[in-house]
């Protein structure tokens, strides 16, 4: 499923598949689309880690602040794991587009929960092979 919000002056998109009963997600706003970090759900035992690539001048990307808005409001509804890559940049970007891709990741948010509440898992269960225990 594909989920976009375009204001500010630039586009948010989400791309969400499914992979097995887990979730992968492609956060890409603006218009220079990459993969800045990657976020990491366990559902399990709610552990999240990041990996932030080297962005420009030695500093690292910090497009993870979005996959956190976007997790926030998704978690207890994904039936397992979760990766979400974040990508971020805005040519010239202003304080006000800032916060408003944080407003237009709430949205998308809101528009993934909704479709996690109403889609169907295409969830296969594996089978594993029993050992003969003597």
């Amino acid at each position: 499923a594909t989920f976009e919000f375009t204001d500010y002056g630039y586009s948010s998109q989400a791309q969400v598949d499914y992979i097995g009963a887990d979730l992968f997600i492609q956060l890409t706003v603006g218009s220079h689309p990459h993969i800045g970090t990657v976020t990491t759900y366990c559902k399990e035992n709610a552990d999240k880690q990041v990996v932030r690539f080297p962005s420009h001048s030695g500093r690292f990307h910090k497009d993870d602040v979005l996959a956190d808005v976007l997790l926030e409001k998704i978690a207890e509804l994904l039936p397992q794991n979760c990766v979400i890559t974040s990508g971020v940049h805005v040519d010239g970007i202003s304080k006000e587009q800032i916060a408003g891709a944080f407003e237009m990741t709430k949205g998308l948010a809101s528009k993934i929960a909704t479709w996690l509440k109403n889609e169907e898992s295409p969830t296969s269960h594996p089978k594993y092979q029993k050992k003969n225990i003597k």
